[in-house]
């Protein structure tokens, strides 16, 4: 026999781990007989039309229920804890229960679930209970591979699921987020099932995770404090591009109750339409312009004084004193639109009053002097009393007094009349946001009277822009509007429906998640709190990446003006996605930047030192497009994004169509396979520009190219 003919038997490792597949190959299958089993008697239930309310709101759990399972398709199992007393739990995208839900353990349990907690934070110092944990990996409906962790201390990592988490970083980006429930970290676990009470903000550098663990916290949230549905959450971005990169992760959790916005697009009707230069956004994103909006609003309500109403051919005149009495009632507490309906509705009964009032006097002058004729018309009333009754006469109609009938029909009507309306819309008028905007931003007489803070010099600045709204102005509309309320809104708000939510400026939020939080001004937060006066706001974000026009470098002086000091602090600090050799050259730039941070701990390195090339101004074009036809050839399968100053950005665009060409600015939160990033020097130089560099160097989480301007 040849050493040719001798076969290489596997050793015990292999056999064990194949032996592991099979086995949860069994259970996987089990599982998704099950969930379809589950799939067709939710799609059975739904077909019953809705008989009452109740049955109503049993068919909307039914119809959120099959939308989880239905995007249970990938990782229906992603991992198994194994305790010391033997039990064996599977974990995953939802909850399966057994054959028997009331009697059988569930098959999968739901990675939200507090029995499923021990997967992300136990330790071999901190077992939890627990002997083993393990990260199955799965392609549909497949078992690939198994990777078990033990946690009695023969293993020493920092990471949850080593390998497993490894080598999800290592695969090709698609341009579009996936999930990571099967990858959590403990601290990101820590801030994903934190208290939902009060404002949360989480400090974390690029490659943290911090959107994924956002967008992670709004599926626990939503699967632990049912109510939130009822009023859903806001997600706030940093752009629509961002919007489209996440798009897909809460509603592969299984979660609907989403509305996705930008601060930008939260006003309905409104839309950005031109630049503005940044010291003039800086200046109408301060705080006190909240404070400013409010007394002018309340300047514009009219001054009670005498009105005069014309009913049926009769003046009547309402003093001044009935008019205060009925304008404080009629203000207290409320936008000026609200108020201006309730004091139209006390003017009413007022005006009715007044008439009654009159119709009483006439019939009492009528008395006085001609008692015996009434006695004649009492006896000859006695005698119709019966006819009176037969033909369906009442009050005024016998006798001259108003019944309370007679009353409210009075009241019906002048609620009703034209005339009685157009006076006090004459007096009291329906107001246009946009326009009180608009006149206040234009009139130097009113700019120094309602918003004396501004210097002679920043008022000149805000008098000389063009018409056309900007991003800063957007929350000075929405400021305004608030103040003003709605003239045709009125009511509860009813059922969640993200459409419906979305267009409607006031709409009320369970909670708000905020990413790259850091870029709000003050009065951006201001829009987050009108829409979740409870607090329940997560905001994640890191400070030293700030590039927006505001001055502020710590969160407490971000958040100062919305929460004061009632809010609570969360840091993530192990950088995941960008590798040891580009976090290498992120100190010298923060420190650039101003910032007394460190920059987040890299875990992993790539294998592949960060390059450089330098080129002649006028070949800059062409050499960026053969670099990039190099990355992405290196890269197939997965992304390759260029960063450059916003002024190279169209000439860049304009050499290499279809490839991604983004400022610092418009590349924050997103992530590349391969980086090229076209002159440093010139993002440097750009306001905040050091920190917009941070930006730029960390978005690849395998090579980064660099393009210098000879």
């Amino acid at each position: 026999m040849s050493l040719n003919d001798v076969t290489t038997l596997p050793d015990q490792d292999e056999i064990a781990n194949e032996t592991a597949v099979t086995q949860e190959q069994s259970i996987l299958d089990e599982a998704f007989t099950r969930r379809d089993d589950l799939l067709r008697q939710l799609d059975a239930d739904l077909a019953i039309p809705a008989a009452d309310a109740v049955h109503h709101a049993r068919m909307r759990m039914m119809a959120q229920r099959r939308s989880e399972l239905r995007h249970a398709e990938q990782g229906l199992i992603f991992g198994r804890l194994d305790a010391l007393d033997k039990t064996v739990r599977h974990l995953g995208r939802v909850g399966i229960p057994g054959a028997d839900a009331e009697e059988d353990d569930p098959l999968v349990i739901d990675w939200r679930a507090p029995a499923a907690r021990a997967f992300y934070t136990a330790t071999a110092v901190d077992p939890q209970g627990q002997a083993r944990r393990r990260h199955i990996r799965t392609s549909d409906r497949t078992v690939l591979s198994v990777d078990d962790e033990p946690l009695d201390g023969s293993v020493a990592s920092d990471l949850v699921g080593e390998g497993a988490l490894l080598a999800a970083l290592g695969e090709r980006r698609t341009g579009r987020m996936s999930t990571a429930a099967a990858t959590l970290q403990r601290e990101q676990d820590d801030v994903i099932r934190a208290d939902a009470h009060g404002p949360l903000v989480v400090q974390g550098g690029p490659g943290t995770g911090k959107t994924v663990v956002a967008l992670h916290r709004v599926a626990y949230l939503l699967f632990t404090h049912h109510r939130l549905a009822a009023q859903g959450v806001l997600v706030l971005g940093p752009s629509m591009r961002f919007l489209d990169y996440i798009a897909q992760v809460l509603p592969a959790l299984g979660e609907t109750a989403i509305v996705s916005a930008t601060c930008d697009t939260l006003v309905p009707g409104v839309a950005v339409e031109r630049d503005e230069p940044r010291e003039v956004a800086e200046i109408k994103g301060r705080a006190f312009w909240q404070r400013a909006l409010s007394e002018y609003a309340t300047s514009l309500v009219p001054r009670p004084t005498e009105l005069e109403l014309l009913w049926e051919g009769e003046r009547y005149a309402l003093d001044e004193q009935r008019i205060a009495n009925a304008h404080a009632s009629a203000t207290s507490g409320r936008s000026y639109h609200a108020a201006r309906t309730v004091f139209k509705e006390q003017i009413e009964d007022l005006l009715t009053d007044a008439i009654v009032e009159r119709n009483e006097e006439m019939l009492a002058q009528m008395e006085e002097g001609l008692e015996d004729i009434l006695t004649g018309v009492d006896a000859g009333l006695e005698r119709s009393d019966d006819r009176a009754v037969a033909d369906g006469r009442t009050g005024a109609e016998i006798d001259g007094v108003l019944s309370e009938e007679d009353i409210e029909r009075l009241r019906d009507r002048i609620a009703a009349d034209s005339g009685v309306a157009a006076l006090l819309d004459q007096w009291w008028p329906v107001l246009d946001t946009t326009t009180e905007l608009r006149r206040l931003l234009a009139d130097d007489a009113l700019l120094q009277r309602w918003v004396p803070e501004l210097t002679d010099i920043e008022r000149a600045a805000v008098l000389r822009e063009p018409n056309g709204w900007t991003s800063s102005e957007i929350p000075l509309i929405d400021a305004l509007a608030d103040l003003l309320g709605d003239p045709r809104s009125g009511g509860e708000q009813g059922e969640f429906l993200a459409d419906r939510a979305a267009a409607t400026r006031d709409w009320v939020y369970g909670h708000v998640v905020i990413d790259e939080a850091q870029e709000l001004s003050e009065m951006q937060w201001q829009m987050v709190m009108r829409r979740c006066p409870s607090r329940s706001i997560t905001a994640v974000g890191d400070i030293d990446q700030a590039e927006a026009p505001h001055r502020h470098t710590t969160w407490g002086q971000a958040v100062e003006a919305a929460f004061g000091d009632r809010w609570t602090e969360a840091r993530l600090t192990i950088c995941y996605r960008t590798p040891l050799e580009v976090m290498a050259l992120t100190a010298p730039v923060l420190r650039n930047a101003g910032s007394a941070n460190e920059p987040p701990r890299a875990v992993r390195a790539a294998g592949i030192e960060p390059w450089e090339r330098e080129v002649e101004e006028r070949d800059i074009a062409a050499e960026a497009a053969l670099l990039v036809e190099e990355l992405s050839a290196r890269w197939t399968g997965g992304t390759v994004g260029i960063v450059a100053p916003q002024g190279r950005v169209s000439a860049l665009r304009a050499a290499l169509p279809g490839a991604t060409v983004l400022s610092a600015t418009d590349a924050k939160g997103l992530e590349w396979d391969a980086t090229l990033l076209v002159d440093a020097t010139g993002i440097a130089a750009e306001p905040r520009g050091w920190n917009g560099l941070y930006v730029a160097l960390t978005r690849c989480t395998q090579e980064l190219g660099q393009l210098h301007v000879a």
